[in-house]
């Protein structure tokens, strides 16, 4: 079979098994069975699969892993039900491009690409619960028991990038942002104090707020804080005595995530809100200096940009891993209804890796 059907029924296989956040099972089962038939060395993890494709490190020689997240986002009620298709140069199923589209090319490299035929070894990392908070994800416990993945000289998330190189990634806070008021008839608001009145200050400072640009590895990320969600009154007629916010803080790898948080609860209590973080992700820099990111840079030719975004970079990176995100699925379909890849990006993709995984020329 050609490469470009082989990674088509590929990407279909795997979409086939729903695999929404929490039921990754059956997807994951799916994945070790075919890891085990190629590799003595497979460990899993709950719901997630690491594998040695090369077995034991080769002293000198680079070792690279593959990650890529088994979960979807909950599937949209009108793709429910509906088995992958291919529409012209698409293929249509919840998970294409977000990420099946990169798991398939991982699973292709592995079985295509001998050792022989690459300059670094190859570790393979699959793995649950992205698309949810940060203390759930899987790839945390994967990176604390697999030792396997100590002195990984560099990590691709297969992430959907439209096959360009996506260095570093913003960090994410979600702080809950409390007004509290006293509540009175809305006929007599003097008799009580409106807390989402109260908020109003807090809104337009952030309605007026810039971003903050900061450079990681030569590449400009954009900061910003934005209110995502708001809450507030208890009925039509009653002066509202709470009112709520989500403030979703996107920060620049150049501040660590204490700082951010320091932030974010100094910004709260400037305008009177009592404020509680969850989910707090960190940052991860722009390894733009890395050699190996250099090398796939000059072997591919392909562009490299920031990631204004978070992904599990930065999770990599906290553990002591640097890593980029590159992967075939479109950014632009993530978590759509009607999600597709195009075929033609899946075949890009896999070179694109094959170009970079190439012994070095004599």
């Amino acid at each position: 079979m050609d490469l470009a059907e082989s990674l088509a029924r590929r990407v279909e296989a795997l979409c086939a098994t729903p695999s929404p956040i929490g039921q990754e099972r059956a997807l994951c089962d799916q994945v070790e069975a075919w890891a085990r038939a190629r590799s003595p060395l497979v460990r899993r993890v709950k719901d997630s699969v690491v594998v040695q494709v090369d077995g034991p490190a080769a002293p000198g020689r680079p070792r690279l892993a593959l990650c890529g997240h088994l979960d979807t986002v909950p599937i949209h009620e009108a793709d429910r039900g509906r088995p992958p298709r291919r529409e012209g140069g698409r293929l249509v199923a919840p998970g294409s491009s977000d990420m099946k589209s990169g798991l398939a090319v991982m699973m292709e490299l592995a079985e295509r690409l001998p050792r022989t035929a690459r300059f670094a070894d190859l570790l393979l990392v699959f793995y649950a619960r992205e698309e949810g908070p940060f203390l759930e994800n899987e790839l945390g416990d994967v990176l604390r028991e697999a030792d396997e993945l100590r002195g990984v000289d560099l990590a691709l998330c297969l992430e959907p990038t439209d096959n360009v190189l996506q260095l570093g990634c913003v960090g994410s806070i979600h702080g809950t942002f409390t007004f509290e008021g006293k509540s009175a008839h809305s006929a007599r608001p003097w008799q009580g104090r409106n807390a989402v009145h109260a908020a109003g200050a807090l809104l337009a400072e952030l309605e007026g707020r810039p971003p903050r640009e900061a450079v990681s590895g030569g590449l400009v990320f954009r900061e910003v804080a934005s209110v995502t969600r708001i809450e507030g009154g208890r009925a039509r007629n009653v002066v509202p005595d709470r009112c709520t916010l989500n403030v979703n803080f996107r920060f620049a790898p150049d501040k660590a995530l204490d700082a951010a948080a320091a932030e974010l609860v100094a910004l709260g209590a400037r305008f009177g809100a009592k404020v509680e973080l969850t989910d707090l992700s960190p940052a991860c820099p722009a390894y733009a200096d890395h050699p190996l990111v250099r090398r796939l840079l000059d072997r591919t030719g392909i562009a490299a940009q920031p990631k204004q975004a978070w992904t599990d970079v930065a999770r990599l990176a906290q553990a002591g891993i640097p890593a980029a995100n590159l992967g075939p699925g479109a950014n632009a379909q993530a978590h759509q209804q009607g999600e597709w890849v195009e075929l033609a990006a899946l075949d890009a993709g896999y070179r694109i890796l094959e170009r970079f995984l190439g012994p070095d020329r004599e």
